[in-house]
């Protein structure tokens, strides 16, 4: 096979694009905490940026600008004479999210909890009536919808807590063990994928909360992965709860693990350990969820700023507190409470909100985990 061709000017230009670079700012000057946009650059790297684009463009015109950029890599890796197989997992991958994207669409008001749990656990084990408890109640008393992996065992029992209505089924296609289960079996909400690293996208994507049952590698690999999203900020902040069985010790032991490897040997930090919680009671694991949206709603970054958005306002004493409690992770001035900022205004349903605006470290996410804790104490 002939080598690929040297890199070109054009490729010299891709890379000093600021849209293409590692920290890229989104076209309107705004980046969301979360997958939807990278996060912030760093204030000094914000000011080289190139003015945004996008508020000379028409939402129409912004999009079939991204089409086009799209097209343009699908021809780069024509040119780079790009693998069968490589060009083969490329547009199965965008197939599916494509697929999937529209799916969730029009539920996008909705919160959802994402749910991860064995496949093996049978329909007697305590584990099972754990998650179709906690499945139940999420759904029916507090209105979110379930995402599951559309499987047996704690699957099963997630999709038959939530009932059919309120219930997304994430599938990967195995030889085994992975046929989707009756309950959302043929439903316009379940969603095939062939490739693990798109179905997680998903998983974390749509996700306002992650509830983890016990289970084997899988739910392991979903678990430390949500965390590890969280801990470095390529996530949205979401509440995360592993949940036991009544009086059961899977998670506990795992936290006990947890302790003594990795925070006790300094791997961690103490504030690490407030980005999730272990409980073996559906009411608490419940609370955790519904508790963390009491007072808090959203966050996103525009530019180098952090913007919380809240469900009703912090008064002036309490907003006092708040920056004496973590002036660690607020670089410059104080936190300010504000309408929302006009590099917002693509967001026209949560205009009237209030808003907590301060420059963030980017470093510290579990004191911000406990940041919104204290919002919602407020």
């Amino acid at each position: 096979m002939p080598p690929p061709p040297a890199p070109t000017e054009d490729d010299a230009v891709e890379r000093e694009d600021p849209r293409f670079a590692p920290h890229a700012v989104a076209a309107d000057g705004s980046v969301a905490i979360g997958m939807d946009v990278e996060p912030a650059p760093s204030p000094g790297r914000a000011r080289r940026v190139r003015a945004p684009r996008r508020a000379t463009l028409g939402h129409a015109e912004f999009v079939a600008e991204l089409a086009a950029e799209i097209a343009d890599t699908a021809d780069r890796l024509v040119r780079d004479d790009t693998s069968v197989a490589d060009m083969k997992l490329l547009n199965a991958a965008l197939k599916e999210m494509r697929y999937a994207f529209r799916v969730f669409a029009r539920y996008r008001g909705i919160r959802k909890v994402s749910t991860f749990g064995s496949a093996r656990t049978p329909a007697d084990h305590p584990a099972y009536r754990q998650a179709h408890e906690f499945a139940r109640r999420i759904a029916d008393e507090h209105g979110y919808m379930v995402i599951t992996g559309a499987g047996g065992g704690i699957m099963r029992a997630c999709n038959e807590g939530s009932g059919r209505e309120r219930s997304f089924g994430i599938n990967i296609r195995l030889p085994f063990e992975q046929a989707p289960n009756e309950f959302i079996h043929r439903d316009p909400k379940l969603v095939n994928f062939k490739y693990f690293f798109t179905r997680k996208l998903l998983f974390v994507k749509e996700a306002d909360a992650i509830a983890l049952f016990p289970g084997g590698f899988g739910t392991h690999d979903e678990g430390f992965e949500a965390l590890t999203l969280l801990q470095t900020g390529k996530s949205k902040l979401v509440p995360v709860v592993f949940v036991d069985a009544p009086g059961g010790h899977y998670w506990k032991k795992w936290r006990d693990y947890v302790v003594d490897h990795l925070l006790n040997e300094s791997l961690i930090s103490p504030a690490d350990m407030r980005l999730f919680k272990v409980t073996d009671d559906v009411e608490e694991a419940v609370e955790e969820i519904t508790s963390f949206y009491r007072r808090y709603h959203s966050s996103r970054y525009v530019r180098d700023r952090l913007v919380l958005r809240l469900s009703e306002p912090l008064s002036d004493v309490r907003l006092a507190s708040l920056n004496e409690e973590f002036a660690d992770i607020v670089v410059g001035e104080p936190i300010a409470q504000t309408r929302a900022l006009p590099e917002e205004a693509g967001e026209p349903e949560i205009a009237d909100l209030p808003r907590l605006v301060f420059t963030f470290g980017r470093r510290q996410f579990g004191r911000l985990r406990m940041l919104v804790d204290a919002i919602n104490a407020a």
